[in-house]
């Protein structure tokens, strides 16, 4: 089988994005030309690679694993080409970094922008993963140091804090919280909340928050992403 390198980028960045549109913006594809070429890609490989639903593309077990490998396969791939080009010049090298998607979105885009001034010699590999392939890339040896909002249990990793914020909390402006310059826990009573799912680094804090406190979550909406917010 002949299969394009075109063809695995464009599946590794659907596999990134969940969505076939989000994937075609970052590529400059229609999201049509990225749908096909992931079902050319599951013809070719006897296999399907993604569960397609009405609000969000799902890997399955055998997209998951392969997106993981040509992932790394195709950072490998890029570092190498650039490597080839630089022959005879002094490098300092490539950093690879994992960070969850939040992260990935805010805080570590101008992080590499103040490194690239200050070290102009050093390439930066950013791997946007959920929480836990953040950790496992880690464990695996895949990158050499990663970004998440809490670890959780993680002995075997040597962690350490590089920032603290509150959570905080989104309302419409007619809700009497809009209101308020600091919302309490308890006030949370039987409100109904929309979260993010479990691939959010955040959501294990929240939940241990609300069951410390006692509050009844009345949860109505579990996002992959803020993005997928319905109104309610």
């Amino acid at each position: 089988m002949n299969y394009s390198l075109r063809q695995l980028k464009v599946f590794v960045t659907v596999a990134r994005a969940r969505s076939f549109s989000r994937a075609g913006e970052m590529i400059g594809l229609s999201q049509s030309a990225v749908s096909h070429s992931v079902k050319e890609l599951e013809h070719q490989t006897g296999v399907r690679l993604l569960d397609r639903t009405t609000r969000e593309v799902v890997l399955t077990e055998a997209g998951q694993q392969l997106a993981g490998r040509l992932e790394r396969l195709l950072d490998e791939l890029t570092i190498t080409l650039r490597d080839a080009g630089r022959v005879g010049q002094q490098l300092s090298g490539t950093v690879k970094v994992a960070a969850s998607q939040t992260i990935s979105a805010h805080l570590i885009p101008q992080c590499i922008a103040h490194s690239n001034r200050r070290y102009p010699d050093i390439d930066f590999v950013l791997h946007d993963r959920p929480q836990q392939w953040v950790l496992e890339s880690i464990r695996q040896g895949e990158v050499d140091f990663g970004i998440v909002i809490d670890p959780g249990p993680a002995a075997d990793l040597q962690c350490e804090v590089v920032l603290a914020e509150p959570f905080l909390l989104l309302c419409r402006e007619d809700h009497p919280f809009a209101s308020l310059t600091e919302v309490p826990w308890q006030a949370l009573q039987d409100e109904r909340l929309i979260l993010q799912d479990y691939a959010s680094g955040s959501r294990p804090l929240i939940d241990a928050a609300l069951s410390r406190l006692a509050i009844r979550a009345n949860i109505v909406q579990r996002l992959a992403t803020r993005q997928r917010c319905f109104r309610w």
